[in-house]
């Protein structure tokens, strides 16, 4: 009876240190549907988790053993990782396809850089510095999440400052925080990048919002990817936000080519049932602006243009659809005409078919009339190599090399480091500026070139941050532009209290001096040729007897000359 009692005991303290730690835990999920003017459907999944009072580790404790961490609902394998490394901020991307900016506007998810991007915030420390954790962190990443992140070693690694501020706040330890930096364009997200990371969810896909996440539909996106996301809330705790986001084209998956859409028929899935430790699980739609369509079942609020989808315990199987009932066959509109939905507009190239130099080109459009500064990084690596004394700054073919301010440029080294290249570029008003910039291509070693050497190297892409507008650029701008201005300028104040959004411009591929791969093969042909020409004869000759033969001889002749050789033949044995 005793031991009985005593299991008791012990089975309700276990009980209750569950529930202690669930309480400081807490899980959100939502799911935000949004429809865009050329048809498609941007779906974003964000699942957050937070845990309450918590702090970043102490890379200063990091010769001792860190104290015991017990979760419930924030994911064990990166808690450990994070602790193990001492991380305060992490951000890692996976992405593929191109995020069209002119006819999608800006994410909801702002890093959307094509490949994988990782970038962290962490604090200097004696025991083990800042690069050891990073090289660290990058194979544990890469083990949990089945993505090459091993590569992204020192000669992709940077620190750009000013382009990737903290999001979070960074405790006051004894060393400064320092910023690591690396891409990868090449790796792209695949369903053994998602498997890992439904494991982190505390539902997994089983329910709730995540049972959406279906990787048939998913991969099958114009544009898909997955983001992981950690910070550092004060007076808050650590704050873990799990993200997937994609572009569907329902078009596509019309049999009478239209843009009505479900749940069931994008996702091929409905939300059977809601997470049961989610603390909100909400489905949110823009509504968009023509009157012309019907959504179903009707939402639980609606709250200017978004309609707020609330998932209980209690619901019954949720699958939203909006129909346009009185629109045929969709056409997709002209979108070369169509206004561009971001202040800018960027194009950036490499120009050149010579494997020795190049000239990388930049096409930056003010889509408003008043003047836009930005900010500007090339992180490259030292397989291209910049000539900054030839960068120039052109606007209808007139020099303006005022322009291009702050420059701050970190030169590569062969073999260690990538280019470094920061900039504060001032847009005028509804222009166009042209920036070009002459760069080299360096020869490689042949044990540097990938496997595929034939079909080039990816170029990471080019980061660009807006965060100043200015006044109007000339005062005879028509009604039209003024109520753009006063529209911007209302942009540019509800700016002011959040974040200035990131923009990426597509990867390039540049084509490097390759040697020819084929000449060992050709090589070794050759050799093993000659060799077996040269053995065969000195084998034949060292092995063979050669005895003449006269064929009109008698036939006795003949035989006593073969008895003969054949004597001479045995003595030599």
């Amino acid at each position: 009876m005793r031991l009985r009692g005593c299991w008791k005991t012990c089975f309700l303290l276990a009980l209750h240190l569950v529930a202690a730690s669930a309480q400081g835990e807490i899980f959100d999920e939502d799911l935000t549907l949004r429809p865009l003017r050329d048809g498609k459907l941007e779906a974003r999944f964000s699942f957050t988790t937070l845990l309450k009072g918590a702090t970043p580790r102490d890379p200063q404790s990091l010769e001792h053993d860190d104290e015991a961490q017990h979760y419930t609902l924030f994911p064990l394998a990166l808690g450990q990782l994070l602790r193990e490394h001492a991380v305060t901020e992490l951000h890692l991307t996976l992405n593929a396809g191109k995020w069209n900016y002119d006819h999608w506007g800006h994410p909801d998810e702002p890093g959307v850089g094509t490949g994988a991007e990782l970038w962290v915030w962490m604090g200097d420390s004696v025991p083990t510095s800042v690069d050891q954790r990073w090289q660290g962190l990058r194979h544990s990443l890469a083990g949990l999440f089945c993505a090459s992140l091993g590569h992204l070693d020192e000669q992709r690694t940077t620190s750009p400052t000013l382009t990737f501020q903290p999001e979070g706040s960074l405790p006051n330890f004894t060393h400064p925080h320092q910023l690591r930096h690396a891409t990868l364009p090449s790796e792209h997200v695949c369903t053994e990048n998602l498997t890992p990371f439904l494991k982190l969810l505390p539902c997994k896909s089983l329910s709730g919002i995540a049972h959406l996440l279906n990787p048939h539909k998913l991969f099958d996106a114009d544009w898909h990817g997955l983001g992981v996301h950690v910070r550092y809330r004060e007076r808050l705790g650590v704050e873990v936000r799990l993200a997937f986001q994609a572009v569907f084209d329902p078009v596509r998956y019309s049999h009478n080519k239209r843009r009505d859409w479900s749940l069931r028929s994008v996702f091929d899935r409905s939300i059977e049932r809601a997470c049961p430790v989610a603390r909100s699980s909400k489905v949110q739609v823009e509504l968009p602006h023509e009157t012309t369509y019907t959504i179903s079942p009707g939402p639980t609020d609606v709250v200017g243009n978004v309609a707020t989808y609330t998932i209980n315990s209690g619901h019954e199987a949720l699958d939203i659809a909006m129909q346009w009932s009185e629109e045929g066959s969709f056409e997709y509109p002209d979108t070369s005409k169509a206004t561009p939905l971001t202040d800018i507009s960027i194009r950036r190239n490499l120009k050149g078919t010579g494997q020795a130099d190049a000239r990388l080109t930049l096409e930056l459009t003010n889509n408003l009339p008043i003047q836009v500064s930005t900010g500007y990084l090339e992180t490259m690596p030292w397989h291209l190599q910049f000539y900054l004394h030839t960068l120039r700054a052109h606007i209808d073919g007139a020099p303006r090399d005022d322009l291009v301010n702050i420059l701050s440029y970190t030169p590569p080294v062969p073999h260690s480091r990538p280019a470094l290249l920061q900039a504060v570029l001032t847009l005028p008003p509804r222009a166009t500026l042209h920036l070009t910039m002459d760069v080299s291509k360096p020869f490689l070693r042949y044990t540097e070139h990938p496997p595929d050497a034939q079909r080039g190297w990816d170029l990471p892409p080019a980061v660009f941050v807006p965060f100043a507008y200015g006044e109007l650029g000339t005062p005879e701008a028509t009604s039209n532009d003024t109520s753009v201005a006063a529209g911007a300028h209302k942009l540019s104040a509800s700016r002011g209290h959040r974040r200035p959004r990131r923009m990426y411009t597509p990867v390039m591929l540049v084509d490097l001096a390759t040697p020819d791969f084929s000449m060992p093969y050709n090589v070794i042909i050759m050799s093993c040729t000659l060799i077996a020409l040269i053995f065969g004869s000195i084998f034949n000759l060292l092995t063979r007897r050669f005895a003449v033969v006269r064929v009109d001889a008698p036939e006795h002749e003949t035989k006593d000359t073969t008895s003969a050789v054949s004597a001479v033949d045995k003595k030599a044995s």
